[in-house]
């Protein structure tokens, strides 16, 4: 896709300005660096305060008596219980269990729900909303009203605070509006690197003076693509269309989790979701494959597609997302092993340019997750 042809963020003169190496990403021309260096803005993201711009993703709200109870239909999760101000990780199901989408959603209150969806996902899921539930409630796409911004790491609660001291109370996924330089926006306590931090949906014309007054902090540097990948990774977080997809199941995706209890086969709202059935099939049966975490045992990153085996040589998964981690100093990698291989410390191989080198099955998250919790 030519640079004529992608869609820009708010903020792309200022990412311009501030030197980053721009790429195509979901069909947005995005930074994936700044002069600083993926290494160094990965470690300042988890030692200080990142600003990311993510107004790439789509917001999209619902409003309407029927709208949790509608929005319940497509997720494994409970919606209609979900408290106001408060915000869950949701996945959109196929008939076949697999994982058309992952999302969040908060609960404004008056009858108003707020979902951030994945940017390459976003107008199938919008389609998608508007086929099954657009006669239940109103459904209003905010993708060109609205920037994202996502403010990540231990410095930056103290940073949010200097222009909205109420945030310094929020817990992790809590979902409140903040007014921001005289600006109404939403503000939940949560984001994709596994440090504490702010996601700040924020009206498009005013993003730019948002971000710059946030960078202007001495805590906060520009964070690109590259180390918000290397973030997620290291706090073991899945990609959207990488380490899921449609073919997928959440059971195999390792997010039985994410599954409310009041929606599993035993919940008292059991069900009544696409691929109900074959998801608790998985629950109970078990799966023949499942995402695990995998730490390679040598100095040799190990990327995506990359193909594992075990100790004859016999093809018994593949790396969904790989690469180094900065924090550790050392690759990490996540992939789909075959359930009989995905016990926790046993030895696979990857294969990388013909050779093979060695790993082990590890717990996740591979760097302790610090999220706010009170």
């Amino acid at each position: 896709m030519s640079t004529e042809t992608l869609h820009t963020t708010p903020l792309h003169a200022l990412h311009l300005e501030l030197g980053a190496r721009m790429v195509p990403f979901a069909g947005y021309d995005m930074p994936v660096q700044y002069p600083l260096g993926v290494m160094k803005e990965h470690l300042h993201s988890r030692e200080q305060a990142g600003l990311f711009d993510v107004s790439h993703m789509g917001q999209i709200r619902l409003t309407g008596s029927e709208a949790a109870k509608a929005l319940e239909s497509l997720v494994p999760v409970d919606i209609i219980d979900l408290p106001v101000g408060m915000q869950r990780y949701a996945m959109f199901t196929n008939e076949q269990g697999g994982i058309l989408d992952d999302l969040m959603v908060a609960n404004l209150g008056n009858d108003t729900l707020f979902l951030v969806v994945n940017a390459a996902c976003k107008d199938q899921d919008l389609a998608h909303l508007r086929k099954h539930i657009g006669s239940q409630c109103e459904i209003q796409p905010l993708f060109e009203e609205r920037a994202l911004l996502a403010l990540q790491g231990p410095a930056a609660v103290k940073v949010l605070a200097r222009l909205a001291p109420e945030v310094a109370g929020m817990t992790f996924m809590q979902f409140t509006r903040v007014q921001l330089l005289g600006v109404d926006c939403y503000v939940s306590r949560s984001g994709y690197t596994g440090e504490d931090g702010f996601e700040i949906s924020v009206p498009a014309a005013n993003a730019d003076a948002l971000a710059r007054r946030l960078l202007a902090e001495p805590e906060v540097a520009p964070i690109g693509l590259g180390a918000r990948d290397s973030l997620r990774l290291e706090a073991g977080l899945c990609l959207y269309g990488h380490d899921m997809n449609a073919q997928t199941t959440p059971i195999e995706a390792s997010l039985l989790w994410a599954i409310s209890k009041v929606r599993r086969a035993d919940g008292a709202r059991a069900g009544g979701f696409p691929g109900a059935e074959r998801i608790f099939a998985q629950q109970h049966d078990g799966v023949a494959r499942k995402r695990v975490g995998l730490l390679p045992q040598e100095r040799t990153p190990v990327r995506e597609d990359a193909e594992i085996v075990d100790e004859a040589g016999s093809v018994i998964g593949r790396v969904c997302s790989g690469g180094f981690g900065p924090t550790l100093s050392a690759p990490v990698a996540m992939g789909y092993l075959d359930a009989a291989h995905a016990a926790l410390d046993t030895p696979v191989w990857a294969i990388v340019r013909g050779k093979r080198v060695a790993m082990k099955v590890s717990k996740m998250p591979f760097v302790a997750q610090r999220y706010y919790r009170g």
